[in-house]
């Protein structure tokens, strides 16, 4: 079993930034991709970034050059900077592991708005 806890969700203007963090605990020896997913009001779960355990990363194509995934194996933690946020960047985030088995977070709400 692997638990994870985010934080660093808010309110924050567009064309602000922010930066989450996402702490496993449990198995995590097993732990090999971390990310980040969201959801948007009545809209569904959606993914957002991934990085695997030797650093490789993936991005969904609408926030490629304004998010950035990072994650640092000794602590356990991924982390999320989001730059240049947008209105529709507004949702739950969710971080995420696998591990032989998938792994979510209850989730942080970022919105974005004036």
């Amino acid at each position: 079993q692997v638990q994870l806890v985010e934080s660093g969700g808010g309110l924050v203007q567009p064309g602000g930034s922010l930066g989450l963090s996402c702490a496993a605990s449990g198995s995590i020896f097993s732990i090999k991709t971390m990310g980040w997913y969201r959801q948007a009001p009545g809209k569904g779960r959606e993914y957002v970034a991934t990085i695997s355990s030797n650093g490789s990363t993936n991005y969904a194509y609408s926030v490629k050059g304004r998010f950035t995934i990072s994650r640092d194996n000794a602590k356990n933690t991924v982390y999320l900077q989001l730059n240049s946020l947008k209105p529709e960047d507004t949702a739950v985030y969710y971080c995420y592991c696998y591990s032989g088995m998938h792994y979510w977070g209850k989730g942080t709400l970022v919105t974005v708005s004036s």
